[in-house]
């Protein structure tokens, strides 16, 4: 059974994950540290666990639940890269899905901006989440979830 695990401290698409799996036999876990935080009540095929504020704290709890049919998604490029080979698909919360070529790029500009910023340099961060993002991720995400169920009942 398909599990969707969220990379959840900053991750903006929990709603529209939880939205678009409700009644699809897909379980969401939510994994955050404690600095996160929530009292909402999560629906019932919706479980958060929170974890240590430690680095990384996050990231080793979800390489240690991930299976081989889960769907993860996060913004960090390091846990993608531990997670391409371990689960079905991970995926952006902008709706990219990450492949080995696609996450060697990625990684090589994160060190190549690390590498300019320590040196003095500045870089921009991420640009804003859109409403178009959240439609590209919804419209990737859906037709994920459409494919997983339509194959479970094959």
């Amino acid at each position: 059974m398909t599990n969707v695990i969220i990379d959840g401290d900053a991750c903006p698409v929990v709603d529209s994950v939880i939205e678009l799996t409700q009644g699809t036999g897909i379980s969401v876990l939510i994994m955050r540290s404690f600095s996160h935080f929530s009292t909402k009540i999560d629906p019932s095929h919706v479980q958060t666990i929170y974890v240590d504020d430690g680095p990384d704290a996050v990231d080793y709890k979800i390489v240690q639940r991930a299976r081989t049919e889960d769907i993860v998604i996060t913004q960090d490029y390091g846990l993608a890269s531990l997670l391409l080979n371990q689960v079905y698909i991970v995926m952006h919360h902008k709706g990219e899905i990450y492949t080995p070529q696609t996450i060697d790029t990625l990684l090589e500009q994160r060190h190549a901006s690390a590498q300019f910023r320590k040196s003095g340099g500045h870089t921009k961060g991420p640009s804003p989440f859109t409403k178009e993002d959240r439609a590209i991720f919804e419209q990737k995400f859906s037709t994920i979830i459409q494919t997983l169920t339509a194959s479970e009942e094959d």
